[in-house]
């Protein structure tokens, strides 16, 4: 059986003892967590349930989500799981475990992902409780500033008044998914626009036209240098399609979200929230 929670709300801080190469977090913040969560008794295993085709770097990515979610919530026990179009043995996942929350690692609505999931839930024996899609949510806006100050495309800090030379004067923040993810997706960009106090508009990054129109549109509005922020985790879409669209619109692009602690922190915050916690 399943059932949906898209509820969203702060989540609590993170734990130390992380690998080296897991990106320490930083204090302070309007979304930080305040207090840690403690593994629920008798946890359910958590399903990170990803869309296919499998690649090795959207395995990679599965990979390290949960190593970054793992790390927040230590003694949690988590199974990656790329849902394929042919099916997949949800049954074999559990190994026995007679029921489980499933967490699907997608950023906005995807009809066909979801479809793709459901059906393997309801082929498999056990008791699954399938949570929502990770956003809109304040801390996808966060990524996405934080992607763009990557590749000086906007200042760091909004409280420091230093300039970047290549910052960019409009966003196009683009999503896949067809149109309920980019309906979604303008809930994080109204955050996103006011976090760099910019003009955001929100397009479909697999109809490149309505990209090209967001960009000519800002340019109408008085932006002479256009930015790209994808509101993807990347090894989802087709190598190179970013920068393709990016350059039919004129655009310098960001990089896309990939993994990132604020990921984990809402798959944690829709495991807990499934639990009750």
């Amino acid at each position: 059986m399943s059932s949906s929670s898209d509820a969203a709300s702060p989540l609590p801080a993170r734990t130390p003892g992380l690998p080296t190469r897991v990106p320490q977090p930083r204090q302070g913040g309007r979304h930080r967590r305040p207090d840690s969560h403690e593994l629920p008794e008798a946890a359910k295993p958590l399903i990170l349930a990803v869309p296919g085709p499998a690649n090795g770097e959207l395995l990679a990515l599965v990979g390290e989500v949960a190593l970054l979610a793992g790390a927040d919530l230590p003694g949690l026990d988590i199974r990656p799981v790329v849902i394929e179009e042919d099916g997949t043995d949800l049954a074999a996942v559990l190994h026995g475990a007679p029921a489980a929350v499933v967490v699907p690692l997608l950023l906005g609505p995807n009809a066909a992902a979801t479809a793709r999931t459901d059906a393997a839930l309801a082929a498999a024996e056990g008791e699954f409780q399938r949570c929502g899609v990770l956003g809109p949510h304040p801390l996808l806006a966060e990524v996405l500033h934080e992607r763009l100050s990557e590749a000086g495309l906007a200042r760091a800090d909004r409280a420091r008044l230093f300039s970047v030379a290549t910052a960019a004067e409009g966003i196009v923040l683009v999503t896949d998914g067809g149109p309920e993810a980019v309906a979604a997706a303008e809930v994080t960009g109204v955050l996103l626009a006011a976090r760099l106090a910019l003009p955001v508009m929100t397009a479909d990054l697999g109809d490149p036209k309505t990209v090209v129109a967001a960009a000519e549109r800002l340019r109408e509005m008085g932006a002479g240098s256009i930015a790209l922020a994808p509101h993807i985790l990347g090894p989802d879409v087709e190598a190179g399609r970013i920068a393709e669209v990016a350059e039919q619109a004129g655009c310098t692009a960001a990089g896309p979200i990939g993994a990132h602690t604020a990921v984990a922190r809402l798959i944690l915050h829709k495991y807990l929230e499934a639990c009750g916690r």
